[in-house]
């Protein structure tokens, strides 16, 4: 596969979205931003939201939906690899944010799920229905951390529900193609889960040992190193899960019974997209170097999201 380097001297790039006009919008995480990437490479500021904006989405307003963490401490390795280490010491709590791509204005629209404060909101999709599925990863500290959960959320901010909490350190979420199953990555664990959806923010849950009620689909695969990031999912119903440390992208099929790994050149490959004309463009946040790359003529064509811009 080749690599394109589309841009670099990102501050811990994520939540990428290929639009039609050929750029790619972010997040910023360490700037507290949300910018767009142009195909000449420049880099430009679409709203400055503070806090740790991560997981980002096109919602059916054309409005871009951020899941904002609050905010990280950062710390540098010393062969350069940037990463996120704990909350932030000016942790500004976490949230759903609503940003107009046209203006940059933007709003809260969720701070709080079933009266209980979200912590370290992570990342969203979409389904047909205008309600979008998210994770909240928690916060970690020094002597302990918090257990997050995954939710369902309106576009229009009427109360979200919980779809499974307590969980541990949730984060991509991703819709199979024909909607009817949830998946998220699990980071700590490099464990992938999936739920049955048998309504717009309702999903069936099977008994224990599952913590949660969501059903494994697989777990480290490969014996490596290794922890899970964001996801996205091709035409054909493979996970594609960005994979921290044992840098690259991990491709899951449905039922979990066969992976395989593509290696890129950053331990901390945190996210995918898929874009271009085909849908075979897929667009890689490399945050741990601050570059965002593109793979022309992926294997198989990305999933269309429900909502584009």
């Amino acid at each position: 596969m080749k690599i394109r380097e589309l841009a670099s001297g990102l501050q811990f790039p994520e939540g990428p979205i290929a639009m039609h006009d050929g750029s790619v919008v972010l997040v910023e995480i360490a700037r507290g931003t949300l910018s767009r990437v142009t195909p000449d490479g420049r880099v430009h500021v679409v709203a400055e939201l503070g806090g740790g904006p991560n997981g980002a989405a096109i919602g059916p307003d054309g409005a871009v939906y951020v899941c904002n963490n609050g905010g990280f401490a950062w710390h540098t390795e010393a062969d350069g690899c940037f990463r996120p280490i704990a909350q932030a010491d000016d942790y500004s709590g976490g949230r759903i944010e609503r940003v107009n791509l046209s203006t940059g204005r933007f709003e809260r629209i969720y701070d709080t799920v079933e009266g209980l404060a979200l912590r370290g909101p992570n990342d969203l999709v979409f389904d047909a229905h205008g309600g979008f599925y998210f994770t909240d990863l928690g916060k970690t500290r020094p002597t302990d951390m918090d257990r997050g959960g995954v939710f369902y959320g309106r576009s229009n901010g009427i109360a979200a529900n919980v779809i499974a909490r307590p969980v541990m350190t949730a984060n991509g979420v991703a819709l199979s193609p024909d909607a009817k199953t949830l998946y998220y990555a699990e980071t700590e664990g490099a464990r992938l889960w999936a739920f049955e959806i048998t309504a717009p923010g309702v999903v069936r849950k099977v008994g224990w040992p599952s913590p949660h009620g969501g059903r494994m689909v697989v777990a480290a695969p490969g014996g490596h190193y290794q922890r899970f990031d964001s996801i996205a999912v091709d035409a054909f119903g493979n996970i594609c899960v960005a994979t921290l440390l044992h840098g690259g992208i991990t491709v899951v099929a449905p039922d979990g019974r066969s992976t395989s790994h593509v290696p890129l050149p950053d331990r901390y490959t945190t996210n995918i997209c898929f874009g271009g004309r085909d849908m075979r463009t897929a667009y890689v946040t490399l945050s741990g170097v601050g570059k965002l790359v593109a793979i022309d003529d992926w294997p198989v064509p990305g999933l269309r999201l429900n909502y584009e811009a």
